[in-house]
Formats: structure tokens, sequence, C-alpha cells
């Protein structure tokens, strides 16, 4: 089959997961003989027009906006120009798959102008951000998703979890949706042998110290306050034998204040953006990865620290619970509860022969449920069911 592909973000334009996610599912659906046109935004030096492990990637031109959906906007405009003409160019695509709301127009225009099907990949859902619909930016966003879903010939989900969202949410029928879990490729996390590992440890910890780290988005879903909390009763157990580390860019300042007055600001290290290659070197020195989501579709976080072979503690929030399966892959405790993530730090902290176990079931797992070659062979059934259906119809 011939798809075209509408996403906002991908490499080396890096926001959220999506990029990732794209980068990574596509090339395997190129091994099983699809053949992949993606449409997404210039960024940087990056080229136009690129192959990338076998996916046509065009990175296109958006004006600036005086606002982010002014942005958007012109992104769409732009994906769909660019989108058309590639459509003539190239003939005979089969699907368009959209990933999330932001390309929702462009995708929508294309399928009604060239009658293509429509699948759309929706990531997550302002509903479940927010705990519901509060505001009139929240509106517009989410009359966004349900048009997109509305339009989608098949909506896949990442998680149980978000296909339960989106029935609430949207009203979406159950037999529309299709989960598809987010995947790693646990070799991209091979280290160097030449690695200095003790020497970069102590950038950010004394020898003595066990790393807790978290990285992320500093956004409120996910759950930093919650962290800073739990760690001061980690530090105060521990007895200056631990360091809290937090990974991610933008604004941290109010997270700083918050460290400064629960008087463990001397223990947290906020580390701002980090590379792909240091976070990789980075997860080789830490002890305790911790996720302590409000809201988290899917947590492809949990599974990079699985690949790095790390012991994970998560809340009990979203897809989380599906990834991490508590006392065998991980442990998992209450969202939006500072005590019961502080005891779930403590269990791995305090017995690293157990964390080690845990980190150790959690790799074995990767192969078994979260391998994008058996996560692609997945799509292409989705991809499969719409192209048999579309031709037996007569799409006036």
């Amino acid at each position: 089959m011939k798809i075209l592909v509408l996403t906002w973000e991908f490499p080396p334009r890096i926001v959220g997961g999506i990029a990732r996610h794209v980068a990574e599912l596509y090339p395997e659906l190129v091994n099983l003989g699809h053949e992949i046109h993606l449409i997404t935004v210039e960024f940087g030096q990056a080229p136009a027009y690129e192959l990338v492990d076998g996916v046509h990637v065009y990175r296109v031109p958006v004006a600036g906006g005086d606002n982010f959906f002014a942005w958007v906007a012109n992104m769409n405009n732009s994906m769909g120009y660019h989108g058309g003409q590639l459509i003539q160019e190239k003939e005979d695509f089969d699907l368009i798959h959209a990933h999330d709301w932001l390309v929702g127009d462009a995708a929508i225009a294309l399928k009604h102008l060239f009658k293509i099907p429509l699948i759309s990949t929706i990531h997550a859902t302002e509903y479940g951000r927010y705990n519901g619909i509060h505001t009139d930016t929240q509106r517009y966003i989410a009359s966004k998703e349900g048009t997109l879903i509305y339009n989608s010939w098949r909506v896949i989900v990442c998680s149980d979890y978000m296909r339960h969202e989106l029935e609430r949410a949207f009203n979406t029928p159950w037999d529309k949706m299709d989960v598809v879990y987010n995947g790693i490729r646990p070799e991209k996390k091979g280290h160097d042998p030449e690695f200095d590992y003790q020497t970069f440890r102590r950038r950010f910890a004394h020898d003595h110290e066990q790393i807790i780290y978290y990285v992320g988005r500093m956004t409120r879903e996910k759950g930093v306050s919650i962290l800073l909390q739990a760690g001061a009763k980690v530090l105060w157990e521990m007895q200056g034998n631990a360091k809290l580390v937090i990974i991610g860019g933008g604004n941290t300042h109010h997270l700083q204040v918050e460290a400064w007055n629960l008087g463990i600001s001397n223990r947290c290290c906020f580390t701002g953006f980090m590379s792909d290659e240091d976070l990789d070197k980075f997860q080789t020195i830490a002890d305790c990865a911790v996720f302590p989501s409000l809201y988290e579709p899917f947590g492809i976080v949990a599974l990079e620290s699985f690949a790095a072979r790390v012991p994970v503690v998560v809340s009990n929030t979203g897809g989380l619970p599906e990834v991490v399966h508590h006392g065998t892959t991980g442990i998992v405790t209450h969202a939006d509860n500072p005590d019961s993530l502080a005891w779930g730090i403590l269990e791995i902290l305090k017995n690293p022969g157990y964390g080690q176990w845990l980190a150790d079931n959690a790799y074995k797992d990767l192969a078994n449920r979260f391998s994008w070659a058996k996560l692609a062979q997945e799509t292409e059934i989705v991809y499969t069911v719409v192209y048999q259906q579309r031709s037996q119809i007569n799409w006036d």
C-alpha cells in the first residue's frame, strides 16, 4: 500500500512522544512492503526532502502566526497544499494517516478532495489533560479532536485506557477503535564501551548518592510537583544518600521554588533539556526512574527506562498500569499521592536486588509486547481492513 502520513513533529523536531512514535513505526511498515510518504514541518537545517530508513520525508514551510492556533492554521494550509501536489504527482495513494488534531484540517481536506480513506492516531486528548473541558480554548481543541475522529475511517489509540477515554469524551464507537501500543528499539540504548561512567556521574551526584530521576515535560499533568513532595520524604529517609534529578526543558522556576520551600533544593538537580546522547549515558548511572503523571495516555518514557534497565516507579493513571505491571516489571503507586510515590521509590532504593530483578523483567517484556516490528504488523491489520472496505464501496 502507498500511505500518506501527516505529523506535526518528526526528528530532529521533537516536541513530545509523537516524533519518536512516527520515526520508529514507519520504517517497520516499509520493511513490510509499504510505501510511506510523510509530510511534516520544516526545522532548522533539516532538508526539505530526504529518505529516512526507507520513509520519504517532506518538510514543508509554515508561516509564522500571531499565536499558536494561527501557526497551526498556517501549517494545515501548507500541508494541505503540498499534500495535494504529492498525491497528484505520485498518484494511487491508498490511505492517509494523521497523527493528532493539529494536522486534522489538512488530513480531512485531502480525504474529501481525493476520496482517500483517513485513519487517525489520537495520542492524547484535551479532555484527559484537564479532567474535563473548562475553557473556550479547551473547547476549541476538543472540537478539532472530535472532528478528526468523526472523519476517520478508523481510529488508533495507544492503550485500552485511551479507548475508554475516546468513548467517554467523544462517544466514539467502540468498534471504530483499535489499540496499538507504543514501542521502542531497545538496541538504540547500547552504551559506548569508552564511556567514562564515574566522571559523567559526578556531574549530577556524589559517589555515595543514589540517583532518582524524572525526564519529561514540566507541565502540571506530568506530576513533577508530586515527585518533589515525595522526594522530601525519600531524601530524609535516605539520610543524604540520594539525589533527585529533574530532566527536561521548559520553565522550572516554580518547581525550583517548591524544592527550596520543601528544604530539598540542595538535593535536587534541574538539568534543563538533555540530548538523547546524554540521556542514554545518564540512564546508565541512575538507580530509579520515576514518572508520577496525573494524566498519561501511554507512557513511552517508561519503555525507555525498561530499555535502559533502570527500575521504574509510576503512578496508576492512564495507560501506565498497562505498560508497567506492578511487582513484576516495576512499581505502580497511587496517582497524586506523595506518600505512595515515596513508598515506591524507597522500595527500589532500599532493595537494589529487587530493583534489578524488576528491571530485568521489564527488559524482557519489551520483546514480548513493545517491539516495533510486532506493532507495525498490528497497524498493518488496521490498514488492510480499511483498504478492503474502501475497495467495496462507491465513494461519490
